[in-house]
């Protein structure tokens, strides 16, 4: 089965250009939220990590903030 990949960015972070193209070229489909513009998103962003770092990518109920390649890597398979 799928995972469900989430992506909370910013669009002048330079780090969610690269986890977005990094998720793209494996070929993961994902959802994402500007939290510059999406104030809902940019709270649920807030809620699952308690601070205001972009990128946030949640694969499923996990939590990967930054573009941290190893455990990406590891949760999606």
């Amino acid at each position: 089965m799928a995972k469900k990949v989430i992506v909370y960015s910013t669009p002048t972070c330079p780090h969610c250009v690269t986890v977005k193209k990094y998720l793209t070229d494996k070929g993961i489909d994902f959802v994402n939220y500007n939290v510059a513009e999406d104030e809902e998103a940019r709270a649920q962003m807030m809620e699952k990590t308690g601070r205001m770092a972009v990128p946030v990518v949640l694969v499923d109920d996990e939590v990967v903030v930054g573009f941290d390649k190893g455990k990406l890597d590891k949760l999606l398979g």
